[in-house]
């Protein structure tokens, strides 16, 4: 893990500032929801991705009736309709 030596306190409603540099390296922008994690005694804070509901694929996801699926996923259903 790499240390950005930038610090940060919690305030009163327990929310943390995420400074610009690292919101820009990370493509993090204004209202984008973000998935916290907890490895051993860490926090770890990630962008959200939607992913695939049959198989948890994050790339070209396509929103479906509520749902997410994958482009490989939807031809696969499409295949199998269509026996």
């Amino acid at each position: 893990m790499k240390s950005t030596g930038i610090v940060r306190k919690v305030d009163e409603l327990g929310r943390v500032v995420l400074p610009m540099e690292l919101r820009r390296t990370f493509g993090i922008n204004v209202k984008d929801p973000m998935e916290i994690y907890v490895d051993g005694s860490r926090i770890v804070l990630k962008k959200y991705e939607p992913a695939c509901t049959f198989c948890d694929e994050a790339g070209e996801v396509l929103e479906y009736r509520g749902k997410n699926v994958c482009k490989s996923c939807l031809t696969e259903l499409g295949q199998q309709v269509s026996v």
